[in-house]
């Protein structure tokens, strides 16, 4: 099974950025904390991050054909794109949304995301440990 993971702007940031809401870990922790999830459950996983919507776009038309699904944090694109989840059913590859915070504890301009009814499932609220629950949830998905 091969994943792409993409996060959206500002998570580049993680570790510098609120920490208090986003935690102190690094976007290349979580990145080698997949990896290693990953290989343990026989799952290849590749990473992107852009702080450009279009950019995310242009990958998520590229893992067509690529990969068995997508693990997406759209982060702020969440409550504005139209486009990325058009893109998401554009793809057809199941597709999780994760959010390191709780959106819906957050201001209520975050409460609606536009990206979930795109996905199978929306984890939110669980950190880091959101990443490795959507790798379970697109395994058990994509090998019944």
């Amino acid at each position: 099974m091969k994943l792409l993971v993409i996060n959206g702007p500002n998570l580049n940031l993680l570790g510098i950025r609120e920490p208090a809401i986003y935690g102190s870990r690094t976007l290349a922790e979580l990145e080698g904390m997949l990896q290693t999830y990953g290989a343990e459950r026989g799952v290849e996983l590749d990473f992107f991050q852009s702080n450009h919507e279009g950019a995310l776009i242009d990958r998520i038309h590229a893992a067509m054909g690529c990969y068995d699904g997508l693990i997406i944090n759209p982060a702020a694109y969440t409550h504005t794109s139209i486009a990325i989840p058009d893109a998401i059913r554009a793809v057809g590859l199941p597709t999780v949304e994760v959010h390191l915070s709780d959106i819906t504890k957050r201001e209520p301009y975050r409460w609606h995301s536009y990206t979930a009814p795109a996905c199978l499932a929306t984890i939110s609220g669980q950190h880091f440990e959101g990443y490795l629950a959507a790798v379970d949830l697109l395994l058990r998905h994509v090998n019944p």
